[in-house]
């Protein structure tokens, strides 16, 4: 599957350089980027799946801690909730820690429950009323988001493997991932290709109608070929599977979308040449993580 995803980037590569020696006064640079670092995420992530569980856990663990760090530094935060959002920031190996363990009870609610109640407390204690309901409100947002929702993408790891005797966990996390991130990219091809008729244009003015079907079915028929192979879901599962990332995976991105829209921004930051920020490529995945997770672990754990 690995090397299925690399042959996608050696072709997409082939197909840039022979756009550049067909159409020369034309500027291909955003296009160059965006697959260069494709080529770069993809290595890191097969590097941490490859290596070990462990690995892979702390891998997600820092998708998390950056995509907070770059959700804080956006959202206007007051001076005297500097010392919450440490709080904030020890959550993430907190969380990733009970993932290690696989203690399910605990991942679940740790986030949800325990920090949605003490990190108010601590707010209370240090005695500023001002923009409390909005400090309060951004902050639970934001790890919910970042670190909650990445984390069952990480938790996908250490379900039991006899369950999924074709390739563990490992295959769990590789199938959700591709097709989460493939499913971005169809929506955009199909949208460039076809789009006439904009779905939410004071959002997202580039998303079509064309775009979200066309991609939606691309997204269903690689989950129909793909789970054999990744998953234990049957064939109608797999269809199930492959509407439900499609169109969370949509959600995820205008949900995002409409965040920078608010503040102001186009991109959440500039570590991802051609994307942006990490957030930028992991809006979709906020969604679809904890969906499949729970779909998956119902039908199947």
């Amino acid at each position: 599957m690995l090397g299925s995803i690399v042959g996608i980037l050696v072709l997409a590569s082939a197909i840039v350089t022979l756009l550049k020696r067909l159409h020369p006064d034309r500027s291909y640079a955003e296009l160059t980027q965006r697959i260069q670092s494709w080529w770069i995420m993809t290595g890191v992530f097969a590097g941490a799946i490859l290596l070990s569980r462990t690995s892979s856990i702390v891998f997600f663990a820092f998708v998390s801690f950056f995509a907070l760090k770059e959700y804080l530094s956006l959202i206007p935060t007051r001076r005297a909730d500097r010392r919450v959002l440490a709080w904030a920031y020890a959550a993430i190996p907190m969380q990733y820690y009970w993932v290690h363990l696989e203690w399910y009870g605990m991942f679940i609610i740790f986030i949800p429950v325990y920090l949605f109640l003490l990190l108010p407390m601590r707010m209370v204690t240090i005695g500023e009323t001002k923009d409390f309901l909005r400090a309060a409100g951004t902050l639970h947002w934001g790890l919910m988001m970042m670190v909650f929702s990445i984390s069952h993408a990480a938790f996908l790891l250490v379900l039991p493997a006899e369950r999924n005797p074709i390739a563990a966990g490992a295959g769990l996390v590789l199938y959700l991932v591709f097709l989460t991130q493939f499913n971005d990219v169809a929506q955009y091809v199909w949208g460039k290709c076809t789009g006439r008729h904009k779905i939410i244009p004071t959002v997202s003015p580039n998303k079509t109608w064309e775009g979200f079907v066309g991609g939606l079915a691309t997204t269903v028929t690689l989950a129909a070929l793909l789970a054999p192979h990744l998953t234990p879901l049957t064939q109608r599962e797999s269809v199930a599977a492959g509407l439900l990332i499609g169109i969370a995976g949509f959600i995820g991105d205008v949900t995002i979308s409409a965040l920078k829209r608010d503040i102001g921004v186009k991109d959440s930051g500039n570590l991802l040449p051609g994307h942006g920020g990490i957030l930028d490529r992991i809006d979709s995945l906020t969604y679809t993580s904890p969906l499949f997770f729970h779909f998956l672990y119902y039908l199947h754990y």
